[in-house]
């Protein structure tokens, strides 16, 4: 597999032809020692980093072109030890032991240690060396040592190894030529004499003795880590702080993005009249003004949102406070039957449900798993985000607040805390079918000093996933939208007909309007209305539903088109004005409180991401898990919405 970052797959690599014979290193460290950091600086490629262990999962190859040549980089899952309790640690073991099918094993390894806990990484570095591959050592952090009081003689701390030892500062890409220069070299790498002792009470000495020569002197404590540790590791202070986090995070999304969400509108409003007073092809002026304009750039509005939202996740990674989130959790997640690794699985799961799923390699236990692998999904995950934000625009006025916090922040939060207890509510559910769970395994949690994070490193991760949403935009939801364009047009009406039917030709919106209606889309949606009628849903509705399961973002996609037939010049208006074509309810308004209410809970609760339910597959190993997952979410989605609907109706006398 080549690729330019990771997108699920077990590794990653930066494109083009590699020799077999190209020497392969293989970079090993401890979760947080900056291993990842040193991998894209130096094969410039943009594997996912972040200020809180459990983070790279899986294999990421790269290549490193050097004055001698190219080698191969191969960054693997961070670990404390060889001793493999988790299928990530398992995935480092059987690479260094050359275990991957169709690949060899590194000629080299180069372990990244980090100086400010140099004695607990020893640990590994003595598994290493004991295997008798070419080894070579670099000590990152050597900056912040010394910022804590904290000493380290680097020269005596590879005599005392008997490799070489060279000290590096991870995120600082320009300074890693002294690195590029010591991998090239790698055959020239010297061995220790005698292999490090495996006895423990026998490592231990030679820990020891290795410090001592090193001159090595452990860092005092993070002084502001520490007074920022006292009140946000507060089991009541730390909560509180946490869900303040929360709230301020919602109400920038809608407050920040807002005003260039507005921009963005008026870019495809000015490309949709240059569609309609240019293009003369009917045909052609539709495709392009309500499939591509109305349709994906119906989605692509949401793209501030979207940016700022993978925004804040970037600075609150990079600056530490996810495993302060995470040490938070671990009390709730108990509750759940589950262990605090479980919180890293679900908290990767608010970007996208498959990282979600793929980190739950590092559970030790399969219960917990399978558990967690079945709760991720109901995270809230960005593609969620462009649906709230329509339907919670049409629902609650931007002018409404309660107190200094904005109401359409507020149901959001609502949202997004929804998701969140219902995954904890499955993962127990799913706990108790698996049955005993068997010996508990220890589980450690670094909490790492604060960080300032570079801007360029908040502005990459924001950047990638900006650009992985507008690819989805151009790739799923352009070919789902333009399928769904032709069956909103199909079949042709011709003028006559159109005549009989009392639609004048001439009336460009009146025409959009019946054909949509009498169309194929409108039959598929007519034939699925015994399943959602009960929910509030119209036809369609229906089919933006049925839509959504290829991209959830879809539902955008789709009710932007047939609102943009409906008001070419004003599209959100159209929806507001909605009614109901046919039936019971036919005239009344289709996007009222609890019909709006029924749609946010089903998208709250459906899978309804195609992607997610293959990557259960390969992580499962057998279809079974992912059907289950699949029926469960959409019955699951369907009563909820209905409970959502009917609570929503009682409340406002709305129907």
């Amino acid at each position: 597999m080549t690729a330019g970052c990771h997108d699920g797959d077990d590794s990653a690599r930066d494109g083009g032809a590699v020799d077999v014979a190209t020497p392969r290193i293989a970079l090993v460290g401890s979760p947080n020692a900056g291993k990842t950091s040193l991998f894209n600086a130096l094969t410039g490629l943009r594997a996912k980093t972040g200020n809180y262990p459990g983070v790279t999962v899986s294999r990421f190859v790269g290549t490193c072109h050097t004055a001698g040549g190219t080698l191969l980089l191969e960054d693997l899952p961070g670990t404390y030890s060889l001793q493999a309790i988790s299928p990530d640690e398992q995935i480092m073991v059987d690479a260094l032991d050359g275990r991957i099918e169709g690949e060899r094993g590194p000629d080299a390894v180069l372990v990244v240690v980090d100086a400010t806990t140099l004695r607990r990484s020893l640990r590994l570095v003595a598994q290493i060396l004991g295997r008798g591959l070419p080894t070579a050592v670099a000590v990152t952090f050597t900056d912040e040592l010394t910022l804590r009081q904290g000493a380290l003689d680097v020269e005596a701390f590879g005599q005392a190894l008997g490799v070489p030892v060279i000290p590096v500062i991870g995120n600082r890409a320009g300074r890693a030529g002294r690195l590029r220069a010591l991998l090239d070299d790698w055959r020239s790498w010297p061995a220790p004499v005698l292999a490090p002792p495996s006895e423990p009470a026998e490592l231990d000495a030679w820990i020891d003795s290795v410090l001592s020569f090193a001159g090595y002197r452990a860092p005092g404590r993070h002084a502001i880590t520490q007074r920022v540790d006292a009140v946000l590791l507060h089991p009541v202070w730390g909560t509180l702080v946490f869900l303040t986090v929360m709230v301020l995070f919602f109400q920038t999304i809608f407050g920040v993005a807002a005003p260039l969400q507005g921009y963005v509108e008026t870019f495809f409003g000015w490309l949709g009249s240059l569609v309609a007073d240019h293009v003369s092809n009917p045909w052609v002026a539709g495709l392009l003004g309500d499939a591509v304009i109305g349709g994906v750039g119906g989605v692509l509005v949401f793209v501030p949102q979207i940016m700022l939202l993978f925004l804040l996740i970037a600075f609150l990674e990079s600056v530490g406070y996810m495993s302060r989130a995470a040490f938070l959790m671990d009390r709730v997640m108990a509750r759940a039957g589950l262990e605090g690794r479980a919180f890293v699985s679900l908290l990767s799961s608010f970007a996208c449900a498959i990282p979600g799923i793929m980190a739950t390699r590092t559970l030790p236990s399969a219960r917990d798993r399978l558990a967690t692998m079945m709760a991720a999904p109901l995270m809230t995950c960005s593609a969620r985000l462009p649906v709230y934000v329509l339907l919670i625009g049409l629902l609650v006025d931007p002018a409404a607040h309660v107190g200094p916090f904005g109401v359409q922040g507020l149901v959001i939060f609502g949202m997004y805390l929804l998701g969140a207890l219902s995954a904890m509510t499955v993962a127990w559910v799913f706990q108790k079918i698996a049955g005993r769970r068997g010996e508990a395994l220890p589980f450690y949690m670094e909490m790492p000093p604060y960080r300032l994070p570079t801007a360029r490193s908040v502005l990459i991760a924001m950047g990638d996933s900006a650009r992985s949403f507008v690819r989805k935009c151009t790739t799923i939801i352009t070919v789902t939208t333009i399928a769904l364009w032709l069956l909103l047009n199909l079949p042709l009406q011709s003028a006559t007909e159109l005549s009989a039917h009392g639609v004048d030709p001439g009336n460009d919106t009146a025409v959009s309007a019946y054909v949509a209606d009498h169309s194929y889309a409108a039959d598929l949606g007519r034939l699925v209305s015994p399943v959602f009628a009960p929910l509030g849903f119209d036809w369609r509705i229906n089919i933006a539903v049925l839509s959504a399961q290829s991209a959830r973002e879809t539902f955008v996609a789709t009710m932007g088109q047939v609102a943009a037939a409906q008001d070419p010049e004003q599209p959100a208006q159209a929806l507001r004005d909605m009614t109901y074509a046919d039936g019971p309810r036919a005239g009344q308004p289709v996007f009222t409180g609890p019909t709006i209410a029924a749609l946010l809970v089903y998208f709250a609760f459906a899978l309804q991401c195609m992607a997610t339910v293959g990557i259960m597959r390969r992580e499962t190993g057998t279809w079974k898990w992912p059907l289950i997952a699949f029926t469960y979410m959409t019955s699951l989605a369907w009563v909820m919405a209905l409970l959502a609907r009917t609570v929503t109706a009682l409340l406002t006398g709305a129907g």
